[in-house]
Order: structure tokens, then C-alpha cells, then sequence
């Protein structure tokens, strides 16, 4: 996702993501299961708790999707998102990593965690940020070429958001780009490189 900085001391390492663990027996809801099934893979969007006025946003999600022509699975989340419609499923919390590969785009505030799932599963996005860090992974993915021009949330509409849906699936360019890193993304071990790392800190340790 970002390159490593030429100033930062060797002392600071990166070790890659640390993925959080599904929920032992997790099952995916039947509802949802039904829903993924009844047809072609849906776009997914979630805003966390950037959202101050869902109502607007619902009502912008409801038409961006009747009007780019796509299904949708729409996480409510803190804002409790409402958008509703034949082809919106509303849904709680449910596991990136098992959702992700399941539909066809992300749309996210781009915090740091949901655009690296999202590659993860190579997927592309749409971003729409917010504040504090999300417009630095918001650019970060269009830069990566997995992403159309970042969506600030105050730019956030009916027609924006269609625009950026149908950039976001006709050009194969970013379905492409994004299973690349996603291969690479794969490979890494974060976990495995930080106990790495621990254990040889003790060892330095041990020996004072």
C-alpha cells in the first residue's frame, strides 16, 4: 500500500497487515447467503461512523444504485444506514474477508483497515472519505490504479456516486490491477513477521 519511507531508522519496521480473526462457528447469515445467490455479485458500501446525516445518504445510495444498474449488500454500522430498495440487502457486521471476494466492488470511508481488505480480496473500490487519515489511503488506492479518483463525502450524490460505480466496474483495468496486489498481499504474514521480530528482541534481551 505505501512504500516504505527512506527516513524512518531501521529500527522501525513493516510487517504487512494483521488480520483480524473471523468469529469461531461464524455463519453467514441465510438471508444474505439467498440474496448473493439470486444473482450477479453485488457492490458493497459501508461509511463506519463518518456519516452524519444517514437519511441523506440513504437517500443517495437508494437511486446510485437503481440508476448504475447494480445490486447491493449495504453494511449499516454506526451511521444505521436505511437504504432500501429490491436490489439493497441491509446487513450488520459480517467479515471482510469472507464478504469481499464475494461481490464485485467497495464502497468505503477509506479508514486504513477496509481498503487493505478489500485489496485482499481483490476487489476494487470506490472511496469516499471523510476525515483525519482516509484521504491519504483514499489517494493511495487511486494511485494504485484499484480506484477511480477518491469521492469526498461532501461530493457524495445520486450522480457522483453512480459515475464513480460504472467507472469503478467497466474499466477491467482496476479488477486487474487489484488482483495483482492482491497475490502480493497474500503472501505477506504480518503475525509471522512481528513475532519474528519479538523473538529476536528477547534474544537481545537475554543477553543483557
Amino acid at each position: 500500500m505505501v512504500p516504505r519511507p527512506a527516513d524512518w531508522p531501521a529500527t522501525a519496521q513493516v510487517t504487512g497487515y494483521w488480520w483480524p480473526a473471523r468469529p469461531p462457528g461464524w455463519p453467514p447469515p441465510d438471508l444474505l447467503v439467498d440474496f448473493l445467490a439470486a444473482g450477479p455479485p453485488p457492490v458493497f458500501l459501508e461509511f463506519g461512523s463518518m456519516t452524519p446525516n444517514h437519511e441523506r445518504l440513504d437517500d443517495v445510495i437508494t437511486s446510485a444504485v437503481k440508476r448504475a444498474g447494480v445490486r447491493a449488500v449495504v453494511q449499516s454500522g454506526w451511521a444505521e444506514l436505511g437504504a432500501a430498495g429490491d436490489d439493497i440487502l441491509l446487513v450488520g457486521d459480517v467479515p471482510h474477508d469472507w464478504l469481499f471476494p464475494r461481490t464485485a466492488a467497495v464502497v468505503h470511508h477509506a479508514g486504513a483497515g477496509t481498503p487493505g481488505a478489500g485489496l485482499r480480496a481483490g476487489v476494487p473500490a470506490v472511496p469516499v472519505p471523510v476525515l483525519v487519515d482516509q484521504p491519504f489511503w483514499a489517494y493511495r488506492l487511486h494511485r494504485l490504479g484499484v480506484a477511480p479518483p477518491p469521492l469526498p463525502l461532501p461530493a457524495l450524490t445520486a450522480d457522483t456516486l453512480t459515475d464513480a460505480l460504472r467507472s469503478c466496474l467497466d474499466r477491467p483495468t482496476y479488477r486487474t490491477r487489484t488482483t495483482e496486489l492482491a497475490h502480493r498481499i497474500r503472501a505477506d504474514d504480518g503475525p509471522a513477521a512481528v513475532l519474528s521480530l519479538i523473538t529476536q528482541l528477547e534474544g537481545i534481551r537475554g543477553q543483557h
